[in-house]
């Protein structure tokens, strides 16, 4: 965990300080604003500059009730379907898998629906629908209710991939991202102590993707739908706001109020 204490740090010495080649900065600081910007549009640039983080801020950052619901209630909807007529109606795995397929689906596409009539920002629940629908597709194509599940191995596992090269490359991701959302740019490489805690956030995301294989993977291997649906829905939006306010706590500890007020 990095040393978020006030004071005055020492020099790193030379084989501590980021050594990736000048000539990458401009690539590495597009990419940042690119993601800057993304977060910034989730609410998470808002609660970085934030003195308390209150309740509602979390909400926010997590997409609204809105993109809560969004991203809870298809997959909700498919296990309490899927469950029901597996577990209380005496229906075989596959009869149930379209109606709970279905019913999930069906509900991505009314949340999109709702999204374009009422004109607000529809991304979320597009990118929600394009996976629930390849979801569903996989799952009707091997006839398996745990293939509906598949698709988020894989999102999970490349967030962690891309996460760890950006720790071996000496770019943490995280550091790019608080960097230009706290208006400190590329500046925080020459800061050892932001730059151990960019290190140090770096990993705790790696983390949170890599807990949600280690827990969801074995479930998937022994054919587990129920406890694999339960886990997926319990380690997606909760276990991510824990990780949001976290990060929140060690960022609000590296950039002193003084200097987020300057922003």
């Amino acid at each position: 965990m990095p040393d978020t204490e006030s004071g005055s740090e020492p020099e790193p010495r030379r084989d501590e300080q980021p050594d990736a080649a000048a000539s990458d900065a401009p690539a590495a600081g597009e990419f940042a604003r690119q993601f800057a910007a993304a977060a910034q549009k989730s609410g998470l640039g808002a609660i970085a500059r934030d003195e308390r983080l209150s309740p509602r801020d979390v909400l926010g950052a997590v997409g609204g009730v809105r993109g809560i619901l969004e991203a809870l209630l298809p997959g909700l909807v498919f296990l309490v379907v899927y469950t029901t007529l597996t577990s209380f109606s005496g229906w075989d795995a596959q009869a149930a898998l379209v109606p709970s397929l279905a019913a999930s689906v069906g509900l991505a596409v009314v949340f999109t629906v709702a999204r374009i009539v009422t004109k607000s920002q529809p991304t979320q629940a597009i990118a929600g629908l394009v996976g629930v629908l390849a979801s569903a597709a996989l799952a009707l194509w091997t006839g398996n209710a745990r293939d509906n599940y598949v698709l988020g191995f894989f999102t999970n596992a490349a967030y962690a991939v891309g996460l760890l090269i950006s720790l071996l490359v000496r770019w943490p991701a995280l550091g790019l991202i608080v960097g230009f959302l706290m208006g400190d740019g590329l500046a925080w490489r020459q800061d050892p102590r932001k730059y151990r805690a960019a290190q140090f956030l770096t990993l705790v995301w790696i983390g949170l993707f890599v807990a949600r294989l280690v827990v969801q993977v074995p479930l998937y291997l022994v054919d587990n739908v129920e406890a694999l649906g339960a886990t997926r829905l319990l380690m997606g939006v909760p276990l991510y706001a824990l990780v949001v306010v976290f990060s929140w706590l060690v960022v609000r500890a590296v950039y002193p109020s003084s200097a987020r007020s300057d922003e």
